[in-house]
């Protein structure tokens, strides 16, 4: 039930007892600011210089033709009040040109999660969440782990690290969801007396509501933004192997691998349209349409690969590079973004300029849909694609319809509805595509996200670590369905991975919804899948993979109503207070996945979460809510299933796989 009241200079509003605001003259609910900001863009990591030139606390309340307004003289911020079965929501009406504030009451000893994707932390109190989509690393980090000696890197703080996928939903463990709709950027502060939540313009809405669960919290978010999420069943009949090099190679190693008895269920190639080598390495030329030169008859070739089971996947995303055939035509017919002056505005991705398809131009829309997708792959026989990148979106362009500032955080999601209209218009229904970009919605859209670009190292700030909070986080806002590079994407001198720590991520993975490898930017420098010390590792996990399909499936369907395929170590206490590590989780309900993320490792230290738990591998038995040193051989990640777990078969006869082979 909800509870307004409404006092001179004073509100307060509460559901069924819980305090959702408390506004008075010393301590108001909201407030206007005007300040000025500007923005300096280098490869889609974007700085901001913000000066305050005013604020002003809306400190009056009133009421007016059914609604509440808290003023100041000369301002008027409109709230309505709509009270939902779980919560409530607070509909708002502001100035223009105007930023706003909010401030709710912290509660003692309350964690926070959620705010899209975060990398370093799962518990966001005292921290500040930035809502601007941007570029997830920064070359200077690159650059320092690469020439410092290992010991004397330092891993970089959460403030540091920007995200490709923030969003402004949040959930606590004592069962409440904060969300505000609204595209602008902002930021929010989990301090101890309070949480505030600043945005350049007004929201639409604030909805607050509880649950007795994380689940129930999450189910009714899910009513609310819909989630369209899913994958292909041939996604879970093997790995996806990251192949580059042309039509030949391809079919060389991935015939080679399931020669050795792994379970292959497709090959993706990024350099479908051509590489593009850069001083970072080897990169993906921009124009989408098939590189004749490196991939001869690939729809022969993807004929090949469909008569063994194994499907082919390409690479696209919304820029070409200057110059090239497709830019030339885009720009002719004025697809791309400009500047104020009309020239085509650049993009610059490491060393080279690209022009961006203006989203919000529906010819440029129905060009990409039918020309670049639908007749350059799909036509083609390609079973899906990284759609990758979103997040440059400049804030100074010109764009066919709309204003960049507004736009910026909401361009992955069009991004991400562009490219799931083309597969809907084409008619297959075994098609998908992996996004690493979004915001508020993108999960009605894109059929799985990627964790972005992990560095090839184990550091907790961009390496394999990172993937579990940011996986975690993802989930709390929303988004059930993610997966990871296995191995990672960026490489730069020493900074490169082995054999051990590839094999240490497909470990992982192995216990996931996707497991997609990928070369990285310098294939050359890194190991691969089918590496000597690695290819036996390979053969083993794609078999365990595929053998937990039954499972793999129930997570899925899990995952399609709303809940998270991987939850944190408190998931099921709903209580922080029980979280002892950040880098093990649960796939769906009755796996414990301990990844083993310290270099050279041999055994594991996990907690295991309350309840009777079985090893994975040994069948060994051990109670919950205890610590125990287990074995972690290279190749065995430790994993327990619930003692109870309908899926025991399962398990039993996955772990097989491990004995003998």
């Amino acid at each position: 039930m909800l509870s307004s009241h409404l006092q001179s200079n004073g509100w307060t509003l509460a559901f069924n007892d819980r305090q959702i605001l408390s506004h008075s003259e010393e301590h108001p609910f909201a407030a206007a600011i005007r300040r000025e900001k500007t923005y300096e863009a280098d490869r889609g990591t974007v700085k901001e210089t913000v000066v305050e030139v005013e604020r002003v606390p809306l400190t009056a309340v009133s009421e007016a033709d059914g609604a509440l307004v808290l003023s100041a003289p000369g301002h008027a911020l409109r709230v309505e009040v709509s009270e939902r079965a779980d919560g409530v929501t607070l509909t708002f009406s502001g100035e223009e040109g105007w930023a706003y504030a909010f401030c709710l009451p912290a509660v003692s000893n309350e964690a926070v999660f959620g705010g899209g994707e975060q990398y370093r932390k799962t518990n966001l109190r005292g921290e500040t969440v930035v809502n601007f989509v941007s570029e997830h690393i920064k070359a200077k980090t690159v650059i320092e782990k690469a020439l410092l000696p290992r010991f004397l890197y330092r891993e970089k703080p959460h403030s540091a690290i920007g995200s490709y996928a923030p969003m402004p939903v949040f959930v606590t463990d004592t069962g409440r969801m904060i969300r505000f709709d609204t595209v602008s950027d902002g930021k929010s502060t989990f301090a101890d007396d309070a949480y505030t939540f600043e945005f350049d313009a007004c929201p639409k809405s604030l909805t607050v509501t509880f649950g007795e669960s994380f689940d129930a919290l999450l189910l009714s978010y899910a009513k609310d933004v819909k989630n369209r999420q899913y994958l292909p069943d041939w996604c879970f009949d093997g790995m996806i192997l990251g192949i580059q090099g042309g039509t030949q190679t391809i079919l060389d190693k991935t015939f080679a691998m399931l020669d050795a008895g792994a379970k292959i269920s497709g090959v993706w190639s990024q350099d479908w349209s051509g590489e593009n080598r850069t001083v970072m390495g080897k990169q993906v030329w921009w124009n989408w349409e098939v590189d004749e030169n490196l991939y001869p008859d690939l729809s022969g070739a993807i004929r090949k690969l469909n008569a063994r089971g194994v499907r082919f996947l390409a690479y696209i995303n919304p820029y070409l590079v200057k110059d090239s055939r497709l830019y030339t035509e885009c720009k002719k017919m004025g697809y791309l973004i400009t500047h104020t002056d009309g020239s085509i505005y650049h993009i610059k991705s490491t060393t080279f300029d690209a022009g961006m398809i203006d989203l919000t131009n529906p010819e440029a829309v129905r060009y990409t849909k039918d020309v670049l997708i639908k007749k350059n792959m799909l036509d083609l026989g390609v079973s899906g694609w990284m759609a990758d990148f979103g997040e440059y979106l400049p804030v100074d362009c010109v764009l066919h319809d709309g204003d960049p500032k507004k736009l910026h955080n909401l361009w992955p999601v069009l991004w991400a509805k562009l490219n799931r209209e083309a597969v809907e218009e084409y008619g297959r229904d075994d098609v998908m595509f992996f996004m690493r970009s979004g915001y508020v919605g993108v999960q009605t859209y894109a059929p799985v996200l990627w964790n972005g670009d992990q560095h090839t190292d184990t550091t907790k700030d961009y390496g394999m670590p990172c993937v579990m909070p940011a996986s975690f986080s993802l989930g709390f806002s929303g988004v059930p369905m993610i997966h990871c590079d296995v191995g990672g994407f960026f490489s730069f001198l020493k900074l490169k991975r082995s054999p051990e720590l590839f094999t240490r991520w497909m470990e992982m993975c192995t216990f996931s919804l996707l497991m997609r490898s990928h070369e990285s930017i310098r294939p050359w420098a890194n190991a691969q899948f089918d590496a000597e010390p690695v290819k036996a590792h390979t053969v083993r996990l794609t078999n365990i993979h595929v053998a937990l399909k039954p499972y793999l499936l129930h997570c899925e369907a899990l995952a399609k109503a709303g809940l998270p395929a991987m939850r944190p170590d408190f998931y099921e206490a709903m209580d922080y207070g029980e979280s002892h590590d950040m880098y093990s989780y649960f796939l769906g309900e009755d796996l414990f996945v301990c990844p083993v993320i310290e270099r050279h490792a041999k055994t594991r230290k996990v907690f295991l979460p309350k309840g009777e738990w079985v090893d994975f591998w040994t069948g060994k038995e051990y109670r919950g809510a205890a610590e125990y040193t287990v074995p972690a051989p290279l190749g065995v990640t430790p994993v327990f299933y619930k003692a109870n777990s309908a899926y025991t078969d399962v398990f039993r006869k996955a772990a097989e796989w491990n004995k003998n082979k």
